[in-house]
């Protein structure tokens, strides 16, 4: 089935309200744009509606620590604590099951690559009932609820009474280490979270319609899926419409198809002058050992993790190449840059689920993104 056809498959059985997909094949780029901005269908989607991006915001994340790291004020072995000194001395559990109150200093102070890399040892694991991931869970929250975050000296100090579930480097835990991410850029940058990304990325990239704040009149309705169909999750104008308190790195950013192909395409052109080549090769380069993807195999579905995304290492699906790069997100987002054929492919809807297994539209996505 084509990308046309695969969208309005599910946007005429309802599945989704509404959906805008491009497929950009080296300057060849079709774009669908299907369905309504709600399920009421008070607007058509259009190419340049604003979606909540979700976790497709933690390749850019990734790439702004990258620019202070091609700036030479970040080195990859830096331990974060010369910038985020709340983080400076961490406990970890002795074991990954043990109580809370069992812990051991850690082995070694974090460093920046492992906080690009998820490795830091706060995160979550396919096993979310050990303690420490319990514990966890309340800090890091629904990022798909921006506004329910503190501002980010207190985030950080409810963080630093954390265990960490593994000691730094011995595991791939999701999620976590992006929103310190945009902390780090923050701190080690003297800037905000939000203005570095615009000075440095959005700007060079002519990504003029992502930020931390969309428009309510360019803006979908997000919902979650449930037993008893699609239920309301945020208006318009809701938690987008002002600043949030944290500017979550870990998927915080709202914006375009296009915007994020254009992000995408300058990782395929090597960096384009906002990143180095070498940059995008660590970005897009699986660091993850097979004990770490064990450990996180719910979310990874056989793939390895670079910086801020997954890579594809094996091919288990018809579009999986090696060395795809990208992710999805929990509004219903996917973006993947395929280096082999020079493909970007991004997919916006505003559907989301709990459940980190992508659902079958997105797989079909996928595949019609891939023939």
């Amino acid at each position: 089935m084509n990308l046309r056809d695969t969208l309005h498959r599910y946007v005429d059985d309802g599945t989704l309200p509404g959906a805008v997909a491009i497929v950009d094949r080296g300057g060849r780029r079709e774009v669908v744009a299907a369905g309504s901005v709600d399920a009421e269908g008070s607007r058509p989607m259009a190419e340049d509606t604003l979606f909540r991006f979700a976790s497709i915001t933690k390749p850019i994340t990734a790439a702004a620590v990258l620019v202070l790291v091609d700036d030479g004020r970040l080195a990859l072995d830096d331990p974060i604590g010369r910038w985020l000194p709340e983080l400076a001395e961490p406990k970890v559990v002795r074991t990954p099951s043990g109580p809370l109150d069992d812990v051991v200093p850690a082995k070694r102070p974090i460093t920046v690559f492992d906080v690009l890399t998820g490795q830091a040892g706060w995160g979550f694991p396919s096993d979310f009932t050990l303690p420490a991931v319990q514990a966890l869970l309340p800090v890091q929250g629904d990022g798909r609820e921006v506004q329910s975050f503190p501002e980010p000296d207190v985030w950080l100090a409810r963080l630093a009474r954390v265990p960490l579930v593994h000691q730094p480097g011995e595991a791939w835990l999701y999620d976590t280490c992006s929103t310190i991410q945009g902390l780090l850029v923050a701190r080690a940058s003297g800037q905000s979270f939000p203005e570095f990304l615009a000075e440095r990325i959005f700007a060079p990239l002519g990504m003029t319609d992502t930020g931390f704040v969309a428009a309510p009149g360019r803006s979908t309705a997000f919902y979650k899926k449930t037993a008893g169909g699609l239920v309301l999750a945020d208006p318009p104008d809701g938690q987008w419409r002002t600043m949030p308190a944290l500017p979550l790195g870990n998927g915080g950013l709202a914006g375009t198809a296009g915007d994020w192909v254009a992000f995408g395409r300058m990782l395929l052109a090597g960096g384009a002058g906002v990143l180095t080549p070498e940059a995008v090769r660590l970005m897009t380069t699986d660091h993850t050992t097979a004990a770490h993807r064990e450990i996180g195999a719910l979310f990874l579905e056989g793939q390895g993790w670079g910086m801020g995304g997954a890579v594809d290492i094996a091919v288990t699906e018809p579009w999986h190449v090696p060395g795809r790069y990208g992710w999805v997100g929990g509004t219903g987002t996917t973006a993947h840059v395929v280096p082999a054929t020079g493909t970007v492919a991004v997919l916006l809807t505003q559907v989301g689920e709990d459940n980190p297994v992508p659902p079958r539209w997105m797989r079909d996505f996928w595949h019609a993104a891939a023939a």
